[in-house]
């Protein structure tokens, strides 16, 4: 009996208990509009309009401005999304796009 005293004490005392891990991505993820030229953009994801710029080709690829282009993000949940971009009124892309979780989607237009 002292015996099983001192196991549950000693069991009590040295930490042993339940913890919790938290793994994964976070639900963050991003659409970037590339183009052959920086100019204004109206971006419509699922009925929500934004204003931005898109990045330009070079500034994109060759030496990955990314201050700018993390500007230029607009973050939305992972997902399907219907999209549409407009440039002075005018309709330069429509589509439903997946994008998956911690991703930064970049659409040419």
């Amino acid at each position: 009996m002292l015996l099983c005293a001192a196991a549950i004490i000693t069991l009590n005392s040295c930490g042993v208990g339940v913890y919790t891990v938290n793994g994964g991505l976070s639900d963050e993820s991003a659409v970037c509009f590339v183009a052959s030229d920086e100019y204004d953009i109206n971006v419509i994801i699922d009925g929500k309009s934004y204003v931005t710029k898109t990045v330009k080709h070079k500034k994109f690829k060759s030496r990955r401005d990314i201050k700018k282009t993390a500007q230029r993000q607009i973050a939305i949940t992972p997902g399907r999304h219907s999209v549409k971009v407009t440039k002075d009124g005018q309709e330069v892309y429509a589509k439903d796009i997946f994008i998956s979780t911690n991703e930064i989607k970049t659409i040419d237009l």
